[in-house]
């Protein structure tokens, strides 16, 4: 009987046939479109957060240089995945190398972990600012800040490295993937061999790297939400909670998502429905998230326009751009709630 390595490698340099979204040619030249769109907006959104972050001084705080690390995943994630596929739509091929496959099955894994503990850490940065106001300076220094965001990168690494030679089925029928990149939950469906331990890999990975961060965000808010009720004001609470309900549109559709993907049975996977479900994660996401965590807020339009001016300035080039800053740019400044004391004050 042939050994589960020579079936492995009897798979090594064959390719694998990706069916994408759509197998009607009209639509899929409007998915090309769309996504077209999307990965622009995605490049566009992340590289303005990363260059803004670096560039102005005013968004030198824990809060941006977290995102400056999220936005850079972001880029990562949508990259690996979104050019192959319109690149397969613009030739009419629907081929992936085997090794491109294997890669973007790791680089997901590995991003995807990675991004899991960068929110739980967005998680804590919130509660030490919004809970212990007094000491956020001396909690959330500039050293802390680079070893919470370095460890969530090597543990999103070992999170991949340690599992993955146990995550890979064993193919050795018709390459035939319904779905548009290649990740674990679809290549399982291919396997001519028993997925059980597969499975269990999978649940096991997605309980350390995935519900544990998510139990150590939801400890994080429990006390957010206390410290917000203690705010005496309205005004206070509502400032506060907004600026809460960034993170937690985020982490909902990501833990969300993610959950749906590889938490659940592999019986009760159905092809359309992973497919919607990793549009979410894979592609919509990663655009969303500086939308919803930066562009649209008054620190993020104020560094634009700083820099922006700054631009007219080296350049001599007139762009018709306001710089004027009327406020304080460190975003948890009016966050904190203190004894005797309305936050808003």
């Amino acid at each position: 009987m042939e050994s589960k390595v020579g079936k492995r490698n009897h798979s090594m340099g064959r390719e694998v046939i990706l069916l994408g979204i759509s197998d009607q040619r009209e639509l899929q030249w409007l998915v090309f479109v769309v996504f077209s769109l999307v990965y622009a907006v995605t490049v566009l959104g992340n590289l303005t957060i990363i260059t803004l972050a670096s560039l102005d001084s005013q968004l030198h705080t824990p809060m941006y240089f977290f995102l400056s690390n999220l936005a850079f995943l972001n880029l990562c994630y949508v990259s690996i995945v979104v050019p192959k596929m319109l690149t397969n739509i613009l030739t009419g091929s629907k081929s992936i190398s085997y090794e491109l496959c294997a890669a973007q099955v790791c680089i997901t894994l590995f991003l995807g972990s990675t991004e899991y503990l960068i929110l739980m850490v967005m998680a804590f940065d919130l509660y030490v600012a919004i809970c212990n106001p007094l000491r956020y300076n001396t909690v959330m220094d500039r050293r802390v800040c680079i070893n919470l965001a370095a460890a969530s990168w090597a543990i999103g690494i070992l999170a991949t490295a340690i599992p993955s030679p146990f995550l890979w089925p064993v193919l050795c029928g018709p390459n035939v993937i319904n779905h548009f990149f290649c990740e674990t939950p679809a290549l399982v469906k291919l396997s001519c061999a028993d997925t059980s331990s597969t499975e269990k890999m999978m649940f096991i990975g997605g309980f350390f790297t995935l519900m544990f961060p998510l139990f150590l965000v939801l400890i994080s808010y429990i006390g957010i939400i206390r410290a917000i009720l203690k705010i005496g004001s309205a005004v206070g609470r509502k400032k506060a909670f907004s600026t809460c309900s960034s993170h937690m549109t985020v982490v909902t559709i990501f833990y969300g998502t993610r959950m749906f993907m590889y938490m659940q049975p592999q019986a009760q996977h159905s092809p359309d429905k992973d497919e919607v479900v990793s549009v979410f994660y894979a592609v919509l996401n990663p655009m969303l998230n500086p939308l919803i965590y930066s562009l649209r807020n008054r620190e993020v339009k104020g560094a634009l326009g700083r820099v922006l001016q700054r631009y007219e300035a080296f350049t001599g080039t007139e762009m018709g751009v306001s710089c004027e800053i009327r406020f304080n740019c460190a975003p948890y400044k009016t966050l904190g709630v203190r004894k005797g004391q309305d936050s808003s004050s």
